[in-house]
């Protein structure tokens, strides 16, 4: 074959100067257990010589955008991201673009009021018919519960259940949902409590489709910024609740958005927060997810969250299922996978290998237990008598 071809095919053998930089990749790698070209799931197989490289000088911007490119594959990239951050590879190698971020974060306020619609439009906003085909009927994008639930719908209406009842919800009470995406958690919380419900969300497509979804319920979604929220005659609500969304608040924001959740709820109520969050405080977004998946998001340690929230509330509960997120992206990723053949018109093969990588790679450092998944329960005064978990 023509040498020209080979090398626009993308199957070029590495070059001379590049075999420093593949024994150091494979150096690397094996901390991991994981070889080129191996026969294991986890496993990666090369497609171009320039990986090497293009990984050991850019992180995890690299190795991303080299899979997205076609670069490399694995059958089981969620597993190669376990193994490599159970070995601690992710501190090993040099990361130009998580410093700049990390020095941006400290200079800056990237979840500013200005910024806050980036995430929106770039993100959320990717097109409802992708997210019907990824999601549960519920569209409820954040971790399911799986104690007792054997398929991603059972899931995600006892996550659903499980939040309403540790709110504690009765008939009549006044629910806001801060950040509420399709409005899965307003519908259930109406249908299955009574509840009056108000929603925000920063997608014109969630707003759109959850404007559909609950008509003829006594809820409603606003096209609004939290901080820009501003409810009639100074409404305070019965409870507040906020699913997946502190996650794009922002450090230098913390204390204000616990001031205004404090603003809104009233003296007796009850306020549940659920995010994802790190095991250390510190750091920035990780590049590649940055700058392909979720702008301007930050996550937090749970320590950040507790000092930013105990100026205005008592903590009540704090419940860890991060374990369960691994297998709702799976769940999802299965779904995707089984309706890329009707996306496909709309959406290039680069997203389709972007989107698996995002959800593949999300599963790992869940698995890996780099990430953690809390869902608070915080009062203003403290509950009278004590407060009790619920059971499901």
């Amino acid at each position: 074959m023509d040498k020209e071809l080979v090398q626009a095919a993308g199957f070029e053998r590495p070059q001379p100067e590049q075999t420093g930089a593949q024994a150091a990749f494979e150096e690397l790698l094996a901390q991991a257990d994981v070889r080129l070209n191996g026969p294991r799931p986890w496993d990666l197989q090369i497609r171009h010589g320039g990986t090497f490289e293009r990984v050991l000088g850019q992180g995890s911007l690299g190795l991303g955008e080299s899979y997205m490119d076609g670069w490399w594959d694995c059958e089981r990239v969620d597993e190669f991201i376990c193994r490599a951050l159970r070995a601690g590879l992710d501190r090993q190698v040099r990361n130009p673009a998580l410093l700049l971020l990390a020095l941006k974060s400290r200079l800056m306020n990237l979840q500013s009021r200005a910024r806050a619609w980036q995430v929106g439009e770039r993100h959320y906003d990717s097109g409802n018919e992708l997210f019907e085909a990824m999601l549960d009927p519920t569209m409820s994008y954040s971790c399911g519960y799986w104690a007792n639930g054997a398929t991603l719908e059972q899931a995600q209406r006892a996550k659903l259940e499980l939040i309403c009842r540790k709110l504690q919800l009765r008939p009549g009470m006044t629910l806001l949902d801060i950040g509420c995406g399709w409005g899965g958690l307003m519908r259930h919380a109406a249908e299955q409590y009574g509840a009056i419900c108000v929603g925000l969300t920063i997608s014109r497509e969630q707003a759109k489709w959850a404007g559909r979804q609950l008509q003829g319920l006594p809820a409603r979604v606003e096209l609004v910024d939290y901080r820009e929220f501003r409810p009639a005659g100074g409404q305070r609500f019965d409870r507040l609740v906020s699913v997946g969304m502190f996650e794009h608040v922002g450090p230098k924001n913390y204390r204000s958005y616990f001031e205004l959740a404090r603003r809104h709820l009233r003296e007796d109520g009850l306020f549940l927060l659920h995010s994802i969050g790190k095991n250390r405080p510190g750091g920035a977004n990780d590049p590649w997810i940055e700058k392909y998946i979720f702008p301007n998001g930050r996550l937090p340690s749970v320590g950040e969250l507790t000092r930013a929230a105990e100026r205005e509330f008592v903590l009540e509960d704090l419940h860890n299922f991060g374990a369960d997120y691994d297998r709702t992206l799976m769940a999802w990723l299965e779904r995707f996978d089984a309706a890329w053949p009707r996306l496909q018109p709309r959406y290039p093969e680069r997203f389709r290998r972007m989107w698996r990588y995002y959800l593949m790679a999300c599963a790992g450092g869940f698995r890996a237990r780099d990430n953690q998944l809390w869902q608070l329960v915080l009062s203003p005064r403290g509950v009278s008598g004590g407060y009790r978990r619920p059971l499901l």
